[in-house]
C-alpha cells in the first residue's frame, strides 16, 4: 500500500509542479497548455466580438464568468486532483500484467510523424464521439452532462463547462484508445490537443462557420448549436455527438442541422430548475432522483 500512497503524491506533486512552471514560462512553449489555452480563448473571443453570429448576444454573455471558471477548473485545477488517482489505477492494471504494450492492436510507434498524428487524432476523437453517445444515451451519465447542456447563452468558453465526473468516464476510455496504439502517443501529439481546444472552442463560440464542404469532416459551430438544442427530434436523445470530426455523425446517421439561423432555443427541459452556481451543478448528478 505505501507505494500506492507514494505513486500518489508522487504524481500529484508533479502535476502541480508542472502547472506552476507553465503559469511562469518555465516549459516549452508548445508544451505549455495553460498560456495556450489562454491564448486560443482570446483568439476565439476577438472573433465573437468582431463576427457575432447572434448580434443581439452581449459580449459579457449569461455565465461567461462561470463558464471561464469551469474552463480553467476542468483543464487544471480537477486534472491536479485526479493525477495521483490515475497513476494509483495504472499500477493497480499493472499488477494483473494489463499494460499498454499488452493490450496493442497497431504498433505505429515507426510511422511518420505526420501519420501517427493523424492516426493519433482520429482514434481519440472516434473514442470520445462514442463516449459522448453514452453520455446522453443512459440516464446515469445524462445526470453529470446535463451540467455542459445547462449553458443557455453559446460561447466559447462553454466548451469546457461540463462536470468533474465526465472525465471519470473519458479519461479511462481516451487511455485505451491510445493503448491500442500500442501505448505510444506522438512525441508531437501537443499538436493535436491544441487543434482540439481550438476546435471545441470554435464549436461552442459565437460564429458563424460551417466549413464548406468540410462539414462533413470537421464539427462547426452551426452543427454544434443543433447538439444543443433544447428540442430534440422525436424520438432521439440527441444528436451531432461529434468533438472535433463531424464524420462519425453521419457515418452513423446522428446528424441534424434543418436550417443555420442560430435563434434556436439551447438547453434542456427542465433547465429552468437546474442550479445556477458551480457548486449545485456539481451536486445535481450526486442525487439519488433525477428532476
Amino acid at each position: 500500500m505505501g507505494e500506492y500512497i507514494s505513486a500518489f503524491f508522487n504524481s500529484f506533486l508533479g502535476t502541480v509542479n508542472w502547472t506552476w512552471k507553465s503559469i511562469i514560462f518555465d516549459v516549452p512553449w508548445y508544451t505549455n497548455y495553460f498560456w495556450g489555452l489562454i491564448v486560443i480563448s482570446l483568439i476565439v473571443w476577438m472573433l465573437e466580438i468582431a463576427f457575432p453570429w447572434r448580434k443581439d448576444q452581449k459580449i459579457i454573455r449569461k455565465d461567461f464568468w462561470l463558464d471561464c471558471f469551469y474552463m480553467f477548473f476542468n483543464f487544471f485545477i480537477f486534472s491536479i486532483v485526479i493525477s495521483g488517482v490515475y497513476k494509483m489505477l495504472e499500477m493497480g492494471f499493472g499488477s494483473f500484467g494489463l499494460t499498454a504494450k499488452s493490450l496493442a492492436i497497431i504498433d505505429f510507434s515507426q510511422w511518420t510523424p505526420w501519420v501517427q498524428l493523424l492516426v493519433f487524432f482520429v482514434i481519440l476523437d472516434f473514442v470520445q464521439w462514442f463516449t459522448h453517445v453514452l453520455l446522453h444515451r443512459f440516464s446515469f451519465f445524462w445526470k453529470f452532462h446535463k451540467v455542459h447542456h445547462s449553458v443557455k447563452e453559446m460561447g466559447f468558453a462553454a466548451h469546457l463547462r461540463y462536470h468533474w465526473m465526465e472525465n471519470i468516464l473519458y479519461k479511462p476510455l481516451k487511455t485505451f484508445g491510445v493503448m491500442i496504439l500500442g501505448g505510444f502517443e506522438p512525441e508531437q501529439a501537443y499538436i493535436v490537443h491544441f487543434i482540439t481546444i481550438a476546435i471545441g472552442h470554435l464549436n461552442h463560440a459565437n460564429v458563424k462557420i460551417t466549413w464548406g464542404v468540410l462539414k462533413y469532416i470537421f464539427n462547426n459551430p452551426v452543427m454544434h448549436l443543433y447538439h444543443h438544442a433544447y428540442a430534440l427530434p422525436e424520438g432521439r436523445y440527441g444528436m451531432n455527438y461529434g468533438i472535433s470530426l463531424s464524420l462519425w455523425d453521419y457515418i452513423f446517421g446522428t446528424n441534424y442541422v434543418p436550417e443555420d439561423s442560430g435563434t434556436i432555443e439551447i438547453g434542456f427541459k427542465g433547465d429552468d430548475q437546474f442550479p445556477k452556481d458551480f457548486i449545485g451543478q456539481n451536486l445535481y448528478g450526486f442525487r439519488r432522483a433525477d428532476t
